[in-house]
């Protein structure tokens, strides 16, 4: 019968090089795991991001370190679509980051350390749609806002804002307080390290991102204080209904944060929760099963011991220590456990809720552990020892000398053991001699692991050749090969029908014994590491892996047809649970002390609950007593509201049949005056329609001669146009033949490249190897011993701290306790104050309710009053709305200035970005011309020594002759060689220079131009409102003519009167009066004309400076095109 093996969870993320996807239920219900191939290498190409839109399946992926380019392949069709160079910079840049629109399928983004590039794919090719302006920045991450808006976290810890390609702000992200001390570890990376946004999504409400360095919780599983330590957070995703939000960290843990209301951003503090419980985060060196109980027991350099239950997939106890762990090893009764440290080997027991160290062993660096079978002995490896303990007496029964075991394995009756070691040697020791009854040794290999079957007489062994082999009788049995892969662990099923190989790849395979002699297995991938352990329970239904990637796995086992492997008699568990017994103690006394309160309390609440029945029977009597008085009052009320509504019925009764009548009579006029009017525009109807059948004729004529004259002027267009097809479509053939010439020839040379530089790097890759194989031997020597000094070193400083630590905490233990006390004894005193409080309370109600009758009267008196007044106030807010309204106009108008106000601000900052990049380009020319005067001068001297040497030959012509030729050739024919260049160049760099600058001041032009005309505008608008105000001034000033006019009129009729007078009493001459009231109207009449003729000439003056005002206030700048003329005249 074959088997087969199926997942069903695991714990813990990836830390190898090789890239995987962990993908995970918030409730824990799934997990599920995706990795890269197996053949991955480093040196390979190596995948930076997917993404996979709507329409189009994407993928990007890096060729090399040195050379970021970008490509684009197709998933159906296995080919590049497109090839992009992202980046051409010689340093190592790799592409952290790209993503699709998630609006626009066809949008991808691409950041990274130095670029921030938008492509669209349109026409099978990838074209970029923004230009990159300022300094640049290492981007992290970046995040899709909208169509246009994108958000992007740097090292720097600034989040920028690109819209539409463009940078339209920036924030500064600042880390809040991190409390409590970093360890040890941590210390120099906190204190080195600078705030960088390391991740950034968007949601609904806006987005998130995480600003490093910071620190999580401390884990709740353990009952030891742990110190914080630095986690930054490397990826942030929100759940569909945005109400978890899950973080994973460097430290390979996942948190999970709960979004509450909007209120969430007022709290003070919130903390993440671990989505599950935490996780190794680093490798894992030790894994054992017990066979009691369904529980494994994991040790990892990560410093922690955990125990885990593979049925109901929880984490059961956790506990860190001071030391790296490397060995672990779990008691049969699941109750002890045994733990290799690098100073002692400790045998702990496993309580309910902690683990208690209850002896040390004097074994340095044990790197393997094991406990018998029976549970009554234990072996642990002490360099080249392999030491035998009791577990009752705890002495040293036995030494087994002769090699450094790595593995040992216990035979079913205890009575032999079994072990390995690098030299390749497998050795089988009797436990009552010490002796070896067995060795096969084979120096060619290095064991990693071996297992035993179910008889003990056959072993499975694994190591460095690439192979499977089975020992028996001292000899290599059978072999089966790994195919270019390392088995790295093996473990056989207790009952011998199967095997279960881990490999270097992090892949498990499943064998059927005997073993195949071709190629017969099952492959899983697993881990992204090298399996380190691997293990199988005592019912044969679970297969357990450990890896170098810090993950565990439990895989179900499954027979071929895909059921549950049933046993002949089935396992029971154990369900006992060790604890101390001064944990049992303090829990009695915790539960005396609360059975006395709640003793206390239920007193208490009795008493409390008769005095709120007597006070509440006696509300109950009082409230019967009003409502039956105001059932009464409310009576009363409602007759009299009944005999106010019947008169009103009666009232709008009459009211009624008035407007009945009034309507009938209205609609009779209406009718009338209609049918008088529809007659009117009958007849304006039909002399219309008259005027249009004339119209119509004409225009149809009008017609007829305009579509004679379109034909004619088509018919010549389309001659003239087939000329120019002919002619282009000949020189279209001429372009596509010189097209396929250049294309071809462009192929050959890039088929010559690609081989070129395919033999350069299969060269300097072996170079590399070598080298970097001499190094690591080298550094691993020194490792070893500077990690024996330090972890003396660190020991020490860790038991100080301990000590210090538990002094401090249980001095804070009295403080908090003393203060406790003292609490409860004022919220006694405030209790009993409260009670006398409400006592008096409750009297001085019941005379408040009895004064709000008497007002609730006087208060209806004054509602008559009040609502004359509320009618009063409602005509004056009208009035005072109207203000308002009038307000907000003339604020919207401040507000448009501001907005002109800030638009000049910014293009004044456009100009000084200008003028800096012009200053920067002149210093330039200035460096290149000062380059060019010292060249010049190094040239002269040279020539200056030739010429005199030159000069030595004059009695010999013909040397003087050769001597004269060989400097014409030497400094002549360069120097026209490179004037020619130079004068290339620089009529280039002066055309593009000029082009710039042009584009510049157009720019500039039109928005002065568009300045000049909003000001000219306003200007415009302010002198008509002037105008405006003259005109009424002039009207004003004429009305008071009119009425001078008047009074003038009447006191000539007053002078007239009064001179008849005189002249009948006096007999003086009335001529002379007569004179004189006339000139003072004359005066008056020229005095007001003057007035007017001077308002008149302002008026023409300000029109005349209105017309005189240009519309552009500034000339258009000169081009300094001399440089460029010089160069064409060389």
């Amino acid at each position: 019968m074959g088997w087969t093996v199926a997942t069903i969870f695991f714990w813990g993320t990836s830390t190898s090089k090789r890239p995987a996807v962990c993908v995970s239920s918030v409730r824990g219900e799934r997990r599920v795991t995706v990795k890269t191939s197996a053949a991955y290498s480093p040196t390979k190409r190596e995948k930076s991001c997917l993404a996979t839109p709507a329409v189009l399946l994407l993928e990007i992926e890096v060729i090399s370190p040195l050379d970021p380019s970008a490509h684009t392949h197709l998933h159906k069709t296995k080919c590049v679509m497109v090839n992009i160079t992202v980046c051409m910079c010689k340093t190592i840049s790799l592409v952290p980051q790209v993503s699709f629109s998630p609006q626009d399928n066809a949008q991808i983004c691409v950041t990274g350390n130095g670029f921030f590039k938008l492509f669209k794919y349109s026409e099978g090719t990838l074209k970029q749609t923004n230009l990159q302006k300022g300094e640049p920045q290492n981007y992290l991450c970046h995040a899709w806002l909208s169509e246009e808006e994108i958000i992007c976290g740097t090292a720097t810890g600034k989040l920028f804002l690109f819209e539409t390609g463009e940078l339209y702000t920036f924030l500064a992200c600042s880390c809040s307080d991190i409390s409590g001390e970093p360890t040890s570890e941590d210390n120099g990376s906190l204190q080195d390290s600078l705030p960088q946004i390391s991740a950034v999504v968007a949601y609904s409400k806006g987005f998130a991102c995480s600003s490093s360095p910071g620190v999580l919780p401390q884990d709740l599983f353990t009952t030891v204080p742990k110190l914080f330590r630095r986690q930054d957070i490397t990826c942030i995703c929100f759940s569909p209904s945005e109400e978890v939000m899950v973080v994973s960290t460097t430290k390979n843990q996942l948190y999970m944060f709960t979004m509450p209301s909007t209120d969430y951003l007022k709290e003070e503090s919130s903390h993440f929760e671990y989505l599950h419980f935490p996780l190794h985060s680093a490798s894992i060196t030790g894994l054992d099963v017990c066979i009691r109980r369904p529980i494994v027991a994991t040790c990892s350099l990560d410093k922690s011991v955990r125990v885990w239950n593979y049925k109901t997939n929880t984490l059961e106890l956790y506990k860190e220590f001071w030391e790296e762990a490397y060995a672990v090893a779990l008691h049969p009764t699941g109750l002890f456990c045994l733990v290799g440290f690098s100073d002692k080997l400790r045998f702990i027991s496993v309580l309910y809720e902690d683990m208690h160290v209850f002896k040390d062993f004097p074994v340095r660096e044990c790197r393997e552990c094991s406990f018998s079978n029976g549970g009554h002995l234990f072996a642990a490896v002490n360099g080249n020892v392999i030491q035998i303990y009791s577990c009752t007496t705890f002495e040293n029964i036995n030494n087994l000398k002769g090699h450094s075991g790595k593995v040992i394995k216990w035979s079913a009756d205890d009575s032999k053991c079994f072990s390995c070691d690098t030299h390749g040697a497998v050795y089988e020791w009797n436990l009552s001699t010490g002796k070896r009854e067995m060795e096969c040794v084979l120096t060619s290999c290095i064991y990693s692991s071996i297992a035993l079957h179910s008889d003990s007489k056959v072993i499975f062994a694994v190591g460095s050749d690439q192979t499977l082999k089975e020992i028996s009788e001292s000899s290599i049995q059978h072999e089966v090969p790994a195919l270019d892969v390392v088995y790295t662990a093996v473990a056989v099923s207790h009952s011998g029908d199967m095997i279960f190989v881990g490999t270097s790849l992090g892949t498990v395979r499943a064998m059927k014994y005997p073993l195949p002699l071709c190629r017969e297995f099952n492959e899983y991938q697993a881990h992204a590491g090298a399996v380190t352990k691997i293990s199988v329970s005592n019912d044969d239904l679970f297969l357990l892996t450990a890896s170098e990637d810090g993950s565990i796995f439990f895989w179900k086992v499954y027979s071929k047809k895909g059921k549950i492997l049933k046993r002949e008699k089935e396992f029971e568990y154990a369900e006992e649970v060790l604890i101390m017994k001064s944990d049992i103690e303090e829990k009695n006394r915790a539960m005396l002390d609360l059975q006395i309160r709640v003793s206390e309390l239920q007193t208490e609440n009795d008493y409390q609950l008769r005095l709120k029945d007597m006070s509440c029977s006696e509300k109950i009597k009082e409230l019967e007593e009003t409502f039956t008085q105001e059932l009464e009052s409310l009576k009363n009320k409602h007759q009299i509201l009944q005999a106010e509504k019947d008169n009103q019925e009666m009232q709008h009764q009459l009211q009624v049949s008035e407007l009945m009548n009034k309507h009938a009579k209205e609609m009779r006029d209406l009718e009338s005056d209609s049918n008088q009017k529809l007659l009117m525009e009958n007849e304006k109807y039909q002399e219309l329609q008259v005027n249009s059948q004339r119209m119509q004729e004409e225009y149809e004529k009008q017609l007829h001669n305009l579509q004679e004259s379109k034909n004619r002027a088509l018919e010549e267009l389309t001659d003239y146009y087939e000329e120019k097809l002919n002619e282009k479509s000949l020189l279209l053939e001429e372009a596509e033949e010189d097209m396929r010439q250049q294309l071809q020839a462009h192929e050959e040379i890039k088929k010559q490249m690609e081989e070129d530089e395919d033999r350069e790097i299969q060269d300097i890759k072996i170079k590399y190897e070598r080298w970097l194989i001499e190094e690591k031997e080298s550094n691993l020597q020194l490792k070893g011993e500077i990690g024996v000094m330090n972890k003396r070193l660190n020991s020490l400083q860790k038991e100080l701290k301990e000590r210090n630590s538990d002094i401090e905490e249980m001095k804070l233990e009295q403080q908090n306790l003393e203060g406790v006390i003292k609490s409860l004894e004022k919220d006694i005193s405030m209790l009993n104050t409260n009670i006398e409080k409400r006592t008096n309370t409750i009297q001085e109600k019941e005379k408040h309710i009895y004064d709000l009758k008497n007002k609730n009267q006087e208060l209806e008196k004054f509602k008559f009053v009040l609502d004359h007044r509320l009618e009063q106030f409602r005509k004056q807010i009208e009035s005072r709305e109207n203000d308002i309204k009038i307000m907000k106009e003339q604020i919207h108008e401040m507000e448009r200035e501001l907005e002109q106000l800030h638009k000049e601000n910014t293009q004044l900052e456009l100009n000084i970005t200008q003028t800096q990049q012009k200053l920067k380009a002149t210093d330039k020319e200035l460096h290149k011309e000062r380059q060019k005067k010292q060249n010049m001068e190094a040239l002269i001297k040279r020539f200056k020594m030739d010429l005199h040497n030159c000069v030595g030959f004059i009695q010999d012509y013909k040397k003087l002759k050769a001597g004269i030729r060989e400097l014409y050739t030497k400094y002549v024919q360069q120097l026209e060689m490179v004037e020619m260049e130079e004068v290339d160049t620089d009529l280039q760099q002066e055309y593009m220079r000029q082009r710039e600058y042009l584009e510049r001041n157009l720019a500039a032009l039109k928005k002065r131009v568009v300045k000049d005309q909003q000001i000219h505008q306003a200007a415009y608008t302010h002198i008509m409102q002037e105008n405006v105000s003259l005109i009424r001034e002039i009207n004003d000033l004429r009305q008071e003519l009119t009425v001078a006019h008047t009074q003038v009129h009447d006191l000539q009729s007053a002078l007239r009167l009064t001179k008849k007078k005189q002249a009948i009493q006096d007999t003086g001459d009335p001529a002379v009066l007569r004179l004189n009231a006339q000139k003072e109207n004359e005066k008056i009449i020229e005095m007001q004309l003057l007035e007017i003729q001077h308002l008149r000439d302002q008026i023409q003056e300000k029109g005349q400076g209105l017309e005189a005002q240009p519309l552009l206030h500034g000339m258009f700048p000169k081009l300094n095109l001399e440089r460029s003329h010089k160069a064409h005249q060389h």
